[in-house]
C-alpha cells in the first residue's frame, strides 16, 4: 500500500473510530455482550460500535479480535532471526521463508543484515534444526539467531489520538504475573486454538467458542482470566494493522548496553509507554547490540527525536534505528495446529 492510500485511509478515521480503536487494542470486555459494554463508555450504540468495526475490519485498518497467547508459556521456542541476503534474492528468499507457519513477521530492514523475521517451533521441535532448513535457499550469506535472553516487556498500543500522547518518560508499571508452572492439557490446547480465531463482530460473540468447547459464557470467561492471571494468555485485544493507520515508520532500536547494566536499562525501556517491545538478545562479534527495543512513529523524523529523547533518559550512547522498509509477512502463530511445509530451492527465472 503505497504512501498516498495510507494517509487518505488514516485521515479518513474520524475521532470515534479513534477512541474505539484506544480502547480494545488493551482491554476489551470478557462478557456475553462486549459491544454493549462499549457502547455505553462512548454514549452510542451496540449498533454503531458493530459498525463502525466491521467497516474497520473491511478497509484493512482493524487486522484481527481475539485472544493474545504468550508463545514460550505454551511450551513453544522463538527467535528473532537475521539474515544478510544477495539484493537480488532477498524478495525470492522472504517469501520462501514465509512457507513456514511457525514465521509470524517478517520485514526487510535497511542494514546490512536485510532480512529480519520471528520463528516459533511447537514443544519437542529445535530451533536451529528449523532455521537450518533454509540454508538451502540461494543468497543467504550470513545468519544470526536472535533468541530473548531476558524479556522486559511485550504489548503493543498504538496510540490513535495525537492530543492524549504520552509524555516520553519511563512511567508504565509491569503487569505482575502469579509464578504458575503451565503444561498445557489436551483441554487448554483446544481452547487456546478456539480463542485464537479472529472474532466475529456480533451480538453474542463468545457464545459459539463456549458452545464448542461445552462451557457457559460465565465459565469461559472465568478460564481466560485464570489463563491472564498466570501470563498464558496476555489479554484479549484488538491488533492494528500499523501501516494503515498512518504508523509508517516502523523502528527497530538496538542499543549497546554494558552487560552489568542491561537488566536496568531493559527493565526502564520497557517502562516507556512508546515502546512496545523490550529484550535482551545475544551479541556476536558483528552484532554488539544486546538489547532490542521497538516503537512506532507516524515519521522517521519522529522515531529519530524519540529515540533521542530516550536516549538520554537512559544513557546509552551507542544505539541503531533500523525501519522495516517492506512488509513481507505479519500474521499470528496459529498455536497447536498442524502445518507442514515445503520450500522452492531455486530462484525462478523471470
Amino acid at each position: 500500500m503505497n504512501g498516498v492510500i495510507i494517509e487518505i485511509l488514516a485521515q479518513s478515521l474520524d475521532n470515534l473510530d479513534k477512541e474505539i480503536l484506544n480502547e480494545i487494542q488493551w482491554t476489551f470486555p470478557l462478557t456475553p455482550k462486549p459491544f454493549d459494554d462499549i457502547a455505553k463508555k462512548f454514549g452510542t450504540s451496540s449498533e454503531i460500535i458493530k459498525e463502525r468495526l466491521t467497516h474497520l475490519k473491511k478497509i484493512g485498518v482493524l487486522r484481527q479480535l481475539s485472544a493474545i497467547f504468550d508463545t514460550r508459556r505454551l511450551g513453544y521456542k522463538s527467535s528473532l532471526v537475521a539474515m544478510e541476503i544477495e539484493s537480488d534474492k532477498l524478495e525470492h528468499v522472504a517469501n520462501q521463508i514465509n512457507r513456514h507457519p511457525g514465521v509470524s513477521h517478517n520485514y526487510e530492514r535497511d542494514h546490512q543484515f536485510n532480512l529480519w523475521f520471528t520463528l516459533a517451533v511447537p514443544p519437542g521441535s529445535d530451533l536451529k534444526t528449523e532455521v537450518d532448513k533454509f540454508s538451502v535457499l540461494k543468497g543467504i550469506k550470513k545468519v544470526r539467531m536472535l533468541p530473548t535472553i531476558q524479556l522486559f516487556k511485550i504489548g503493543v498500543k498504538l496510540d490513535m489520538i495525537d492530543e492524549k500522547k504520552h509524555e516520553i518518560a519511563p512511567t508504565e508499571e509491569k503487569k505482575e504475573i502469579k509464578n504458575v508452572k503451565f503444561v498445557p492439557t489436551e483441554q487448554d490446547k483446544e481452547f487456546i486454538r478456539e480463542l485464537q480465531k479472529d472474532m466475529e463482530i456480533i451480538d453474542r460473540p463468545f457464545l459459539n467458542s463456549a458452545t464448542k468447547l461445552g462451557l457457559t459464557e460465565d465459565e469461559l470467561f472465568e478460564k481466560m482470566k485464570y489463563y491472564e492471571s498466570i501470563g498464558v494468555m496476555r489479554r484479549f485485544a484488538a491488533i492494528l494493522r500499523h501501516r494503515e493507520v498512518g504508523f509508517t515508520a516502523n523502528g527497530m532500536i538496538v542499543w549497546n548496553v554494558p552487560d552489568d547494566k542491561i537488566s536496568e536499562v531493559g527493565s526502564k525501556l520497557g517502562a516507556f509507554p512508546q515502546v512496545s517491545h523490550c529484550y535482551q538478545r545475544p551479541t556476536y562479534p558483528d552484532w554488539p547490540y544486546s538489547v532490542f527495543s521497538m516503537i512506532h512513529c507516524k515519521s522517521e523524523e519522529e522515531a529519530g527525536e524519540m529515540a533521542k529523547t530516550i536516549q538520554n533518559q537512559i544513557n546509552i550512547d551507542d544505539y541503531k534505528i533500523l525501519f522495516s522498509t517492506r512488509e513481507f509477512k505479519k500474521t499470528r502463530v496459529e498455536y497447536f495446529v498442524e502445518n507442514n511445509f515445503s520450500l522452492e530451492e531455486t530462484i525462478p527465472v523471470s
